[in-house]
């Protein structure tokens, strides 16, 4: 079964339809990269995925069944923008993931937030928005979760620690699970994608392995979508 399905999915504002007849499926084991422009209405399809927003028209299924309480339960999600509390310290953030998730892995947290050089006494609040970014993945990834669905996490972040944060990604889920990326950030990203999907206005235009894609377009995923949405 796979994991994730999305069946004939619609979204409107008002008048204005933001997504149209998305239909795509998610399998297990890949790490996938949707990718669009400003607009295109990848966060929208990132948050009817967690049931942030109610389709217009179809439905999304996890496991097999509507997304809800349960899909929640593993789908581990990163959202473009910070939601953490930043009254609290980071040690303090841990312990509340802890409570709140079952799948929580704090000793897989604490190894991470050492290598990034993260300081688990300081408060949220006197973090860079760099550093905030950083302990918000770190979080995400410590959760021993079947779908990680990250919005943009590398926005914030240097190049150096992008590096570091993809190779995370790469190597803390299990091989039955599967990742979900939005990214601006194609070149740096796309090394670890196995799939892409092109978005462009609500609509999906592409589907593809990335390297066949590399192949049949002779180009990066970079170039090949810079030719594709050229101004």
């Amino acid at each position: 079964m796979e994991l994730l399905k999305c069946i004939n999915i619609d979204k409107s504002y008002d008048d204005k339809k933001i997504l149209k007849n998305i239909n795509l499926t998610i399998p297990r084991g890949k790490i996938i990269g949707i990718l669009g422009k400003n607009g295109s209405g990848k966060t929208t399809l990132i948050k009817l995925m967690n049931d942030l927003l109610t389709p217009t028209n179809g439905e999304i299924l996890v496991n097999g069944k509507k997304v809800g309480v349960e899909s929640k339960k593993v789908i581990s999600y990163l959202p473009e923008r910070s939601y953490l509390n930043k009254n609290l310290t980071v040690l303090e953030t841990i312990k509340y993931f802890e409570d709140f998730y079952e799948n929580f892995d704090t000793k897989k947290a604490n190894k991470l937030l050492k290598d990034l050089k993260l300081d688990i006494n300081q408060k949220i609040s006197k973090m860079s928005k760099g550093m905030q970014e950083k302990v918000a993945l770190v979080l995400v990834m410590s959760r021993k979760a079947e779908l990680y669905i990250l919005d943009e996490p590398l926005g914030g972040v240097d190049p150096a620690t992008r590096d570091y944060i993809l190779d995370t990604i790469l190597t803390n889920f299990d091989k039955d699970a599967s990742v979900i990326i939005t990214t601006h950030i194609i070149q740096d990203v796309e090394r670890i994608l196995d799939e892409v999907i092109f978005i462009n206005e609500g609509k999906i235009i592409l589907t593809s392995d990335s390297d066949e894609l590399r192949n049949k377009e002779k180009g990066s995923i970079d170039e090949i979508f810079r030719r594709m949405f050229k101004c």
